[in-house]
């Protein structure tokens, strides 16, 4: 249903754009202003913030994002989780929004809201909204983000807010299609699997691009997390591989 919705509000973005100009430019005015893009991925097991939303189990995602010139966009992305998970359900629906563009030469931001829907959840709140922001430095081949989330308090948090930092290091091997990737991030609040409600998780790896659309990837990671004798950890390390596709 989401993704119906986001296709709605495309076409309605471009007819919008279409009205406004004379019909022999309405076309390429429509491209300039507006981008659509999508992409698909096949996953060994779904991963986040280093924790196992899918019991283990090969997972299916993939999203559509709807962006304008000036940096605003929306997208929606889906992934299918473990059905016995906490009560999730089968199913993961993200809508997002926000502003992303350059600020300065090799400087990005990213500022949005993003709404966590699972439609198909057992009984009791799982949904929540979460704010988010991000600083990217781009040299040369080398890639390095700063990010924040905020999550307020919320019925489905257990009446408690979650505070999620994170750095982000990539860096291109020069004339090799290989990108090496590294990841730490810290959760204080609800969403964690330790005791005191803090949490470290990390990832490291690679992804190989096969051609401009086409890549695949590898990565080892985990998060802290306590757990009863003979649990299911949730948190464990784990090689996670993906294959993914951007259109």
């Amino acid at each position: 249903m989401l993704k119906s919705i986001r296709g709605v509000i495309a076409a309605s973005l471009l007819a919008g754009c279409a009205f406004a100009a004379t019909p022999a430019f309405a076309e390429d005015e429509a491209e300039s202003e507006f981008t659509i893009s999508g992409n698909a991925a096949l996953v060994s097991q779904y991963r986040f913030r280093g924790v196992d939303l899918s019991g283990g189990d090969v997972a299916i995602q993939g999203g559509v994002d709807v962006s304008h010139k000036s940096g605003f966009y929306l997208g929606t992305w889906g992934s299918s989780i473990d059905e016995n998970t906490v009560g999730y359900g089968h199913t993961e629906v993200d809508v997002y929004g926000g502003w992303s563009g350059d600020i300065a030469s090799g400087v990005s931001a990213d500022v949005g809201v993003i709404y966590y829907a699972y439609p198909n959840a057992g009984a009791g709140k799982f949904d929540y909204v979460e704010f988010y922001g991000s600083v990217g430095l781009t040299l040369g081949p080398a890639e390095a983000t700063l990010g924040f989330a905020y999550a307020p308090d919320q019925s489905s948090l257990g009446n408690t807010d979650n505070i999620y930092g994170y750095l982000d290091v990539s860096a291109g091997i020069p004339t090799t299609p290989i990108t090496l990737n590294a990841h730490a991030g810290y959760t204080d609040g609800f969403l964690t699997f330790t005791n005191n409600g803090k949490a470290w998780d990390w990832s490291v790896g690679a992804d190989v691009a096969i051609n401009e659309n086409l890549s695949v990837g590898i990565a080892y990671t985990g998060a802290e997390g306590d757990y009863a004798p003979g649990a299911y950890r949730f948190t464990r390390d784990a090689a996670v591989a993906t294959l993914a596709v951007s259109f």
